[in-house]
């Protein structure tokens, strides 16, 4: 079921669906960023929406080009970048309206197994490392410690030496 909203910038209308909550979609007019390429406002309050993290890393589409980013403050304006050769390599220019749809990219908190979930919880700036992460590394953690289902005691182990690394604001737990 879809629901619509107005945004928190005073852009364009905004819906979501209410069963995922993930994938948000929305128009909003392309804006000329300093550095040459496009900023695309995020007419939401993504903490509201996938939960508080300090950046949040999105892949998604722009009038169906894929684009991956990091929905942050630019000033007193939330959203994300657009390079120059992206924007140099599609139909899309300043002051044109597009068609965004975004989601959090790479698994989630809420998509964690409950023992690293609670791992996570139990340590907020572990778990504000994780969130900030590209999914690849996420993905690597996590495969490494699914990769001990025969062994739980080596789980238990493999979770708080990546809670420990990620304290310690290690990447890649290979890299120890």
């Amino acid at each position: 079921m879809a629901a619509r909203g107005t945004s928190v910038n005073g852009t364009a209308e905004a819906e979501w669906d209410d069963q995922a909550m993930k994938t948000r979609r929305f128009r909003t007019v392309v804006e000329a960023d300093k550095r040459g390429g496009a900023l695309i406002r995020v007419p939401f309050d993504p903490d509201e929406a996938w939960g508080p993290k300090t950046v949040h890393l999105v892949a998604g589409t722009v009038n169906g080009i894929r684009v991956r980013g990091a929905v942050e403050l630019h000033g007193d304006v939330r959203g994300f970048r657009l390079g120059a050769a992206w924007l140099r390599d599609s139909p899309l220019n300043v002051g044109d309206e597009a068609s965004v749809a975004i989601e959090p990219e790479g698994p989630q908190r809420d998509d964690l197994a409950d023992d690293v979930a609670s791992a996570l919880d139990a340590n907020p700036s572990a778990a504000e490392f994780f969130d900030s992460i590209a999914q690849f590394y996420r993905h690597g953690y996590l495969r490494w410690i699914e990769a001990t289902k025969r062994r739980p005691d080596v789980r238990a182990e493999r979770i708080a030496t990546m809670v420990e690394l990620l304290n310690a604001g290690v990447k890649d737990y290979r890299n120890r």
